[in-house]
């Protein structure tokens, strides 16, 4: 397994992030969907200004996957009123979780998200969800893998194209 440290986001932190977020959504899905609906939605989800809005929402959490100096990837973890659904205290959200291309395969996502299952047991939270678009065939199998399960769905818009998100949890 690949050793990282998984350490809090702070504001000082806000470039770094937003360069990883971006490179990571980018490597993600840029190639698979439609240019002007990709540009739309990410000259809106990934600026300075909404990323500190983020940051600084005492129900939201970041975490950056480093190895030395080098951020490999991160984790959004969304708790109550925070969630971008159901916004109870008895959840968390994995709003996100992207692992750098060149650090692919290296378990880094596991230990993300076994990061995101450890803070939710700890604040004795009775299950954790995230969305995962349709589509993202290797992000479902590495979920259904970690034992969460399909329960629901909602849209989600990038740019005009309205795409179907899976909704997927595990009671811990």
């Amino acid at each position: 397994m690949y050793t990282i440290t998984i350490r809090k986001v702070a504001l000082a932190d806000l470039d770094a992030l937003l360069l990883i977020s971006r490179q990571t959504f980018f490597d993600a899905f840029e190639a698979v969907n439609n240019p002007e609906d990709f540009k739309a939605y990410t000259d809106v989800a990934f600026t300075k200004a909404k990323f500190e809005s983020e940051l600084t929402n005492p129900h939201s959490e970041f975490y950056l996957a480093v190895n030395k100096d080098d951020i490999l990837g991160y984790i959004k973890l969304n708790f109550a009123t925070a969630q971008t659904e159901f916004q109870n205290n008895d959840s968390a959200e994995v709003e996100r979780l992207y692992v750098s291309s060149t650090h692919q395969n290296k378990q880094i996502g596991q230990q993300l998200l076994n990061f995101a299952l450890d803070t939710a047991r700890s604040r004795k939270l009775k299950y954790v969800w995230l969305g995962v678009w349709e589509n993202n065939s290797h992000a479902i199998r590495f979920y259904q893998r970690n034992g969460f399960s399909i329960f629901s769905s909602h849209y989600f818009m990038v740019g005009n194209d309205r795409q179907t998100d899976l909704l997927m949890k595990k009671m811990v």
